[in-house]
């Protein structure tokens, strides 16, 4: 395609985020701005299809948030402001797609990229639907140790929330697969499928982990906590790229 038409969409398909994210109440101001940048840099350093895929999150994860949103308010497991994310959110779940589309941009490596970026988004995705549908599930229990916790628990795992997981990780490795056609990637359509998927879950797992460890004693937060899951993501499909590929 031509560059002309790829940064033509990408620019569309910004200010159709910001249109979605504005009427829909999905994010707040300094969300919107945060994703503004985002999805600049992940459409015009990456590609439009990486943006795409982004987006798709957003909506996905946007629709898990508001399900069941007064009974998870009643227990304090609801997202505050009825799920509108902010800047810290957007950065934490998009921020490492951004920083796999600057290298894409100075080094040159689509296939690799496409796969990261992917990836990152599938552990997002991941661990937004886990813990939006899990949080509710009372069969909790701690992924260091597996005693029994409430649910909502950081840290927690779930039955509900182990399939949700998965679940929203395929979504992201099908999505991954239909798009890879339009970029450089030639890498097979089951393998992209296979290793997005199975790097999402794992890297919602990390979430889990690093939760229980770190956020649950106050030494980081929430959003870091996801930043470095998705980062995970990211570097295990590199690494699988750099390996097998």
């Amino acid at each position: 395609m031509d560059p002309t038409a790829d940064q033509m969409i990408s620019v569309s398909l910004v200010f159709g985020l910001m249109m979605l994210s504005a009427v829909r109440g999905i994010l707040d101001r300094t969300g919107l701005i945060a994703a503004a940048i985002v999805g600049l840099i992940v459409s015009l350093f990456g590609h439009w299809t990486w943006l795409t895929i982004l987006i798709s999150f957003l909506a996905v994860g946007s629709l898990a948030t508001l399900w069941k949103y007064e009974e998870k308010a009643s227990l304090r497991l609801a997202e505050d402001n009825k799920g509108a994310r902010g800047w810290r959110n957007v950065m934490a779940n998009g921020g490492v797609a951004s920083l796999v589309a600057i290298a894409n941009f100075t080094l040159d490596q689509p296939e690799w990229a496409y796969l990261a970026a992917c990836a990152s988004i599938s552990v997002a995705a991941s661990d937004t639907l886990a813990s939006e549908i899990g949080s509710l599930d009372p069969r909790t229990r701690s992924i260091i140790n597996l005693e029994a916790v409430p649910a909502g628990t950081n840290g927690g795992m779930s039955v509900t929330g182990t399939f949700a997981a998965l679940g929203g990780a395929a979504l992201i490795a099908f999505l991954s697969v239909s798009l890879s056609s339009i970029t450089d990637v030639e890498i097979p359509l089951l393998t992209i499928f296979v290793l997005i998927t199975l790097i999402g879950w794992l890297g919602c797992q990390v979430d889990s982990i690093l939760g229980a460890l770190f956020e649950n004693k106050g030494l980081i937060g929430k959003h870091s906590v996801n930043f470095l899951a998705t980062l995970s993501g990211a570097l295990m499909a590199v690494i699988f790229h750099t390996r097998f590929l």
